[in-house]
């Protein structure tokens, strides 16, 4: 587990984010780390990752059933 993983569920965990929301959002956490780490999550099926169809293409990522219990667990 990458140590910016328990502040990305954290922060996803009030809802769906955009790259750049995320970015700006977890202080210190740099573009590459961030990539990893959403990566893992959505790879352990943590994390859901969403393209929009739109002008930019907009990415966004939400935590899935598994990553709510996380949250909830946590609590």
């Amino acid at each position: 587990m990458r140590e910016w993983t328990p502040l990305v569920v954290f922060v996803l965990g009030a809802g769906t984010h955009r790259f750049s929301e995320l970015l700006r959002t977890i202080d210190g956490v740099s573009q590459k780390m961030l990539t990893q780490t959403l990566r893992d999550l959505e790879h352990a099926n943590c994390v859901q990752r969403t393209v929009r169809p739109t002008a930019p293409i907009a990415v966004e990522y939400s935590l899935t059933e598994l990553g709510r219990t996380i949250v909830t667990h946590s609590l």
